[in-house]
């Protein structure tokens, strides 16, 4: 029997409710998962891809603080790339196709078996609240369940519409009922709503493809595992396919142009600019004549295939036409048509720095609903906000990662201090401190902060401090061990050395039974250690600011010599501390300057 009352209420059983449900549960907290179906949790409703640029940090990241995506893409996943290896390892990312039917199940295997953990089946109409304090959720049948916090993580189900040519169904995804009355119910809470789009490309039937004629993308020879849990990848890998878009079917598409429901006013709202449908390419790049087209396998067996670099609204007919002029894909049966969809999100800027709203006690928002793309993003949000929940039950402080700590800490920043006009994707240019912010040390720099909150495993724990003790000794003997006068540590600091790629065989390394990883993790910061000092006194620095507390009820229209702009902007963002102040748009130096003089006068006359 399902108990009436719990001490956190994650609705939603997306990549944000999934960490944000697993977190809060591990951590003691009596938590409940409402989902509209057991079959539709963790669903890839869009690429069945996990990691890529700046988003693999973010996976390392979670699977550091002890959530579950890393672990569930080594498990399913299909084929594994580091992205950028021809570059520094500051950009460089793990990326790897899924099977998303095997993800799903994985996912919602291990929520299954989670202690404390109860999933209720249901779909969310109103979220309780008294005096500005959340009481509970009551569900669609009637059914009312008790809990001072509540994780709201609806993804594209508020107010969801679908869109393919003129045709409009309300709807989260395909298939699956959109969510009118959380809506309504979020807003009169008080909640400030505004609406996004995003899109998917059509799914073929892998058979009627002609992949044999089409140019062959492989993984990498030996895949490198997400999760630091694992050594290896031992499943099978499979291929993807390259095609592209040619004149033609450019020709078709802007002949069907003022059809397209993002050019004939149909779609209001505003969609990824980094991510652009492909009537959204052939007029902002007019000048191409063609476009690269991925064919990714959504499963193992490929018997499905995703078509990345075509995301559409186009009406049905003008989706056949088109698939027909694909190179290698003239034959394809379209099993799933490609389609826009517009739904409601909640202004970021009304959120604290642990997600918690700033109207409602208790109520935290992650993923979608705070304007963001991308699963990963989406992760990253639900493990903070399932951790910061499960704290506030604890009476402890809440978990905030600075921009200097990880790359969620940047996207959680960039949230609360900048105007989301398109939905938020996450890349390395936007982390001021990407050096120190590898994917490679995602474990060193935030495992212990996991395993303080009572997230990181003791098997999990135990690894870490063995790889933490081998990096320390393999340091030791490379900075002792000398040859010609210099000191192998010395050696890898020079460019154009052999060393570090011959150290995975060196005796030492072999005789001490070091793994591969922890050899790459010293040679990193021996080549790059003037950098990374050099950076490390920058985040020194940039400490100083984001420890100074900003009072919550300061009043920014009485400082004295206070620009215009700068009390609107404050007023409206309300940041927590000096350094977030900074980066609002629109804040000057002299500004911070005028606050910080302002907040000292009050400080001596106190």
């Amino acid at each position: 029997m399902i108990p009436a009352e719990f001490d956190c209420i994650v609705i939603g059983a997306g990549h944000a409710g999934a960490e944000a449900a697993h977190a809060a549960a591990v951590m003691g907290a009596r938590t409940a998962l409402v989902t509209l179906s057991l079959k539709s949790m963790a669903q890839m409703s869009c690429n069945p891809a996990i990691g890529g640029l700046a988003k693999g940090q973010i996976v390392r990241e979670v699977d550091a603080l002890g959530g579950l995506m890393g672990r569930a893409i080594d498990a399913t996943g299909i084929q594994f790339r580091v992205l950028n290896r021809s570059k520094g390892p500051a950009v460089q990312s793990p990326r790897a196709q899924a099977d998303k039917y095997q993800y799903a199940a994985w996912v919602r295997q291990a929520l299954e078996t989670t202690e404390n953990l109860t999933i209720i089946e249901g779909k969310a109409r109103d979220i309780l609240v008294d005096r500005d304090q959340v009481t509970g959720v009551t569900l669609e049948d009637g059914r009312t369940f008790q809990s001072p916090l509540v994780i709201v993580t609806t993804g594209t189900f508020l107010r969801g519409v679908m869109h393919v040519g003129t045709e409009q169904t309300e709807g989260g995804r395909i298939h699956e009922p959109a969510s009118r009355s959380l809506s309504d119910s979020l807003t009169q809470l008080g909640l400030t709503m505004g609406r996004l789009k995003t899109g998917t490309p059509p799914r073929l039937d892998a058979s009627t493809v002609h992949l044999d004629s089409l140019e062959v993308q492989h993984g990498d020879p030996v895949p490198v595992p997400f999760s630091f849990m694992n050594d290896a990848i031992h499943r099978p890998q499979i291929p993807c396919w390259m095609t592209y878009t040619n004149p033609r079917i450019h020709d078709l598409l802007r002949r069907h142009l003022a059809e397209s429901p993002m050019y004939s006013g149909q779609i209001k709202a505003t969609g990824p600019r980094y991510c652009p449908s492909i009537e959204s390419k052939i007029v902002r790049f007019a000048d191409k004549d063609r476009h690269q087209v991925y064919l990714e396998p959504e499963d193992e067996a490929c018997t499905t295939i995703y078509c990345n670099g075509i995301s559409t609204s186009f009406a049905r007919h003008v989706q056949d036409q088109m698939i027909a002029l694909l190179p290698g894909a003239e034959q394809a049966r379209i099993v799933q048509y490609a389609y826009a969809i517009e739904y409601d999100y909640c202004s970021p800027l009304q959120l604290r720095r642990n997600l918690e709203t700033r109207r409602i006690s208790g109520l935290f928002l992650a993923g979608q609903i705070n304007g963001t793309s991308g699963y990963e993003e989406a992760a990253g949000q639900g493990l903070v906000a399932g951790i910061n929940a499960a704290r506030k039950l604890q009476h402890k402080d809440p978990l905030i990662l600075s921009r200097s700590q990880a790359y969620i800490g940047v996207l959680i920043d960039d949230l609360l201090t900048k105007e989301i006009d398109e939905p938020y994707r996450m890349f390395t240019s936007r982390a001021e401190y990407r050096l120190t912010l590898r994917s490679d040390n995602a474990d060193q720099r935030l495992t212990a902060i996991g395993r303080e909150i009572g997230l990181v495993r003791a098997d999990q724990w135990a690894r870490f401090q063995i790889k933490v003790q081998h990096m320390a000794q393999l340091t030791e003997y490379l900075k002792s061990e000398r040859t010609g006068g210099m000191s192998l540590w010395d050696r890898l600091r020079q460019p154009q050395n052999t060393l570090a790629d011959e150290l995975v065989d060196h005796p030492y390394v072999k005789t001490h039974h070091l793994s591969s990883e922890v050899c790459t993790a010293v040679v990193i910061e021996a080549k790059y250690e003037g950098y990374l000092a050099r950076q490390n006194r920058l985040v020194a620095d940039f400490q100083t600011l984001e420890t100074r507390l900003l009072p919550q009820g300061l009043e920014y229209d009485s400082i004295e010599h206070l620009r215009s702009e700068a009390r609107e902007k404050l007023s409206r963002f309300r940041p927590e501390t000096l350094g977030q102040a900074a980066r609002i748009g629109g804040i000057t130096p002299a500004d911070i300057t005028v606050i910080q003089v302002h907040l000292k006068k009050k400080r001596q006359s106190s």
